[in-house]
């Protein structure tokens, strides 16, 4: 072998690694570019994320096939292979080819999340058993951080076809339930009262009456008498919040506050109690 051919599979082998190299640090660019878009236009202009994270995504998957592509083309004997891959028909040959079925399923699904939106990125969704804030959207899933702060990844085709909670959908207010019971013997009216004045004067209390409700004076937060229980008298409470994090503060702290304030007022919170009854025959074969 003549120093003519090392020198051009040395030229080849050379334009491999550099288009190889170029493709990591141009998708490591993209990436970095889009996040820095991402946070200024959350930050500073509270724009929605969600269709810059799955274009980000794309972008650098566009890159990877484009580079690698290019790169094996610059080997003779994989440029047939290649050839294919950077046409439009080639790229769908290989797909088809290489990825299953799920996986095109998984990328067709994520496009129309973006399109449709039936969720963005920060909402809180609840998907079966698992509830947390949407973190990301990608070409093949979802990724969901829980309120105990783990990452749950939901493939694209199982969260498009699950019912889906999404508590930040078009009205982020949502309505809690402050439910006590009381015993019988209590002064119902009194007890309404109290439950009342402690949800109104929680400071993350909102009011949520529309015009035709605020015109006919209808009180900001409603209690009424929901049941009458096996032991207790059922009061419900409607507490409005901005979103679900001030909901759970004010559930949790009405709670404790009516608790002692009912205790203050001699209002009995009753136990669950049973009678036992026994016949006189069982009494007899008991003693």
């Amino acid at each position: 072998m003549d120093k003519s051919f090392w020198i051009e599979n040395l030229k080849i082998y050379g334009q491999f690694i550099v288009l190889i190299v170029a493709t990591f640090i141009l998708a490591a660019l993209v990436r970095r570019l889009f996040n820095r878009l991402i946070k200024q236009s959350t930050e500073f202009m509270n724009n929605d994320p969600t269709s810059y994270q799955f274009l980000k995504h794309s972008m650098v998957g566009l890159i990877y096939l484009v580079g690698f592509g290019w790169a094996l083309y610059t080997l003779p004997s994989l440029k047939t292979v290649a050839g294919t891959l950077l046409t439009g028909a080639g790229v769908v040959a290989v797909a088809a080819g290489f990825a299953s079925q799920h996986a095109l399923s998984n990328v067709v699904s994520g496009f129309f999340i973006v399109i449709f939106k039936p969720f963005r990125v920060n909402d809180r969704l609840t998907v079966g058993t698992i509830s947390g804030v949407v973190e990301d959207i990608t070409l093949r899933h979802v990724v969901i951080r829980d309120f105990n702060n783990r990452r749950v990844v939901i493939p694209n085709t199982v969260i498009s076809d699950d019912v889906i909670v999404n508590a930040d959908f078009k009205d982020e207010r949502i309505c809690r339930w402050i439910q006590v019971g009381i015993g019988y013997d209590s002064d119902v009216d009194q007890a309404k009262k109290i439950m009342q004045d402690i949800v109104l004067a929680h400071p993350l209390v909102i009011d949520a009456r529309n015009q035709e409700q605020t015109e006919r004076n209808d009180p900001i937060v409603q209690v009424r008498v929901v049941s009458l229980g096996a032991s207790a008298v059922e009061l419900r409470a409607w507490a409005w919040a901005k979103d679900v994090a001030d909901a759970f503060v004010i559930e949790c702290e009405c709670y404790e506050r009516i608790l002692l304030a009912f205790r203050e007022a001699g209002i009995d919170i009753p136990y669950s109690s049973h009678n036992l009854y026994i016949k006189e025959d069982q009494r007899n074969n008991l003693s």
